[in-house]
């Protein structure tokens, strides 16, 4: 297994390159790494895997009941909503199935209810179901007034995102696929394949795969083409503090529009409640940062959508970019006479697809002529649980016997022991940056944003990295981890 953040790239030429770890990127890396005579190569000019989009969006498992019928979108996000959810319950990702309320204010928006049912009929998703204003508000007491219906769509489920594409990550990594961080592509060209010259020096490959998210159009500029252009649409989210779960228990959707699906309300399996997200088109892909406006105005959605929420602590503020490309649709095609495939123009349904992306995407390497070979199915793989819903470390009696560490909580907030940092410092893809680790184990992501634990966690990141080669021992919370120095029991 190979995870690489500098030095000089491998001069062997691989099968295929695949230009982004995002959670795309990652799920076609492990839908490759399927084949284990394939050479594979994961770039990515991030210092972690699921970095961009996908590590800032509504973490909502889609049924594709609103898709656009007859899309590739529609038929990926249904198939995709199957794949995942089963691979979710195999490998440990926490999902809960809280449903969705599309919510009617005004009788415009209660005549278009029929019409999106028959839209989800049309998708193939039959379980949704009109409710009236005394059903709507028994459902969701805390709905602010004036609500005159809704469409229940009980299969919109809410996931973890973070360890859906580390989970694909690991799983590829450990197939062999060789994954190379901080590795910037500056340009490509044709030299009996892809020559890709990057930050870290050159990497050559027979076939490549375009999952650059944001930069899928500069990618595909510098082969020649110029099929599409990503305009990057921000979202900004407030992330309420643990204490304002109470208030929904749905999913909480406005009616859609032609910008998106609007401002919702939707708790997360970490507890929280999210509000969100703006649709703002802009120029910069570098945009992530929140606005006074921005947040304003989702202030002023929030109090008409759940009043209540507005008098709970907001923990987070955050802000994501989604590849807009002005088609309803994702631009996925692949160039035979390049042998090249194309990855655009993923939206916020990508999470969902992610499965039935890489099913999609390995088969049409195949038609351009790549020899995919035998197939062999990874290792199963169990990722620490991040969710609620399910028993933390410190709630497993049995597991603290066997390892004390996992009742030393660190992070109080969101719970977080000593036992957890220490297996995600030491795993098969370990953080980087304490924002990497975050992202693991929820360590600094609570109410006090690390105010109180901070130092703590930083002390552990700092002496805890990983060394040495992978150990057979499989903590009961989570991954096989490599051989590590302890902590020490001394002040964290």
């Amino acid at each position: 297994m190979t995870v690489t953040t500098e030095g000089p790239l491998p001069a062997r030429t691989y099968d295929v390159a695949i230009v982004g770890a995002g959670v795309v990127g990652c799920a076609i890396a492990r839908e490759l790494a399927r084949h284990p005579s394939l050479g594979v190569a994961l770039v990515e000019a991030q210092d972690d895997v699921g970095q961009g989009t996908s590590k800032a969006n509504t973490a909502i498992l889609h049924t594709g009941f609103d898709a656009a019928p007859g899309t590739l979108e529609a038929r990926l996000v249904r198939e995709g909503y199957h794949r995942l959810g089963a691979y979710a319950a195999e490998a440990g990702i926490p999902v809960e199935r809280v449903g969705a309320l599309l919510v009617a204010w005004d009788e415009e928006q209660l005549a278009a209810l029929p019409r999106l049912a028959a839209k989800a009929e049309r998708n193939g998703y039959h379980d949704t179901r009109r409710l009236g204003p005394e059903e709507l508000y028994a459902r969701e007491p805390h709905l602010g007034p004036g609500a005159l219906g809704a469409l229940h769509v009980p299969g919109e489920s809410i996931i973890c995102p973070w360890t859906t594409t580390l989970a694909y990550a690991t799983q590829a990594v450990r197939a062999g696929v060789d994954l190379h961080l901080k590795t910037a592509v500056h340009d490509l060209s044709r030299d009996a394949g892809h020559l890709l010259t990057t930050s870290r020096g050159t990497l050559r490959a027979r076939y490549l795969v375009n999952a650059a998210g944001l930069h899928a159009d500069t990618l595909d500029r510098l082969l020649g083409r110029e099929d599409f252009t990503v305009t990057p649409r921000r979202g900004q989210l407030l992330v309420y503090d643990k204490f304002a779960r109470p208030l929904v228990r749905h999913i909480l959707l406005p009616v859609p529009t032609a910008l998106g699906k609007g401002v919702l309300v939707a708790p997360t399996v970490y507890g929280n409640v999210l509000l969100g997200p703006t649709a703002e088109d802009l120029d910069d892909k570098r945009a992530t940062g929140s606005t006074a406006d921005g947040l304003d105005g989702l202030r002023a959605k929030g109090r008409r959508l759940l009043p209540a929420l507005l008098d709970e602590e907001v923990t987070a503020v955050y802000a994501g970019l989604r590849a807009a490309t002005g088609q309803e649709d994702y631009r996925i095609a692949a160039h035979p006479e390049q042998t090249y495939v194309t990855v655009g123009g993923i939206r916020s349904t990508g999470l969902t697809a992610s499965l039935a992306i890489a099913a999609h995407v390995t088969g049409l390497l195949a038609d351009t002529g790549l020899d995919l070979g035998p197939v062999r199915e990874p290792e199963p793989v169990t990722m620490p649980n991040l969710g609620e819903a399910y028993p933390r470390p410190y709630q497993r009696p049995e597991l603290i016997a066997a390892d004390p560490e996992y009742g030393t909580l660190v992070c109080h907030c969101e719970r977080v022991s000593r036992g957890e940092i220490r297996d995600a410092l030491a795993s098969t893809i370990p953080p980087h940056t304490l924002e990497g680790l975050r992202r693991r184990t929820r360590a600094r992501a609570g109410r006090c944003q690390g105010f109180y634990c901070g130092a703590a966690v930083r002390g552990l990141f700092e002496r805890g990295c990983p060394e040495g080669e992978p150990g057979a021992e499989k903590p009961a919370g989570g991954e096989p981890v490599r051989r590590r120095k302890p902590f020490g029991r001394g002040r964290p």
